[in-house]
């Protein structure tokens, strides 16, 4: 099922691990129109900006999924409010950014980034069909800090 012009259903409920765990990781309708609204929002106009596919890792999870990662029930990846993805080719750093100046977005969470190796990492967003707070946070594994690390943007 085709949730908009790049993103199909399959892309964001695929988990190697409910496969592993004979886990059924498929979205009601209300999941699925919240996924496609967050397809429409977020990963397609990321997509056309950098203009290569993106890769989602983690997308729609259900509760025993959510709940075998060690995640929380509230969890926006339950509801299909949430995509962990990285952009072949671009650093974490610059896309985290990139989303953040441009996007309407609830929360963008860079994971576990390095300066020195753009491609450590990903990046996590939230997005609702109502208000969204628009707030970045960086994850360390020392935890949380608000807002997103320095990024040198070429002269």
């Amino acid at each position: 099922m085709r949730l908009s012009d790049h993103f199909y259903h399959s892309e964001l409920t695929r988990s190697h691990l409910a496969v592993r765990h004979a886990i059924a990781n498929q979205p009601a309708e209300t999941e699925i129109c919240a996924l496609r609204q967050l397809c429409i929002a977020i990963l397609e106009p990321v997509r056309r900006h950098f203009d290569v596919p993106i890769v989602p890792s983690s997308g729609f999870r259900c509760r025993a999924l959510n709940r075998l990662l060690g995640s929380a029930d509230t969890s926006s990846h339950c509801r299909g409010e949430a995509v962990d993805f990285e952009v072949m080719g671009v650093s974490n750093i610059k896309l985290a950014h990139w989303m953040a100046e441009n996007l309407h977005f609830d929360q963008l969470i860079l994971e576990f980034p390095d300066a020195a190796d753009g491609a450590a990492g990903w990046v996590h967003v939230s997005f609702k069909n109502r208000y969204n707070r628009g707030q970045c946070l960086t994850r360390l594994h020392s935890g949380y800090e608000i807002g997103l690390p320095q990024f040198h943007k070429p002269l």
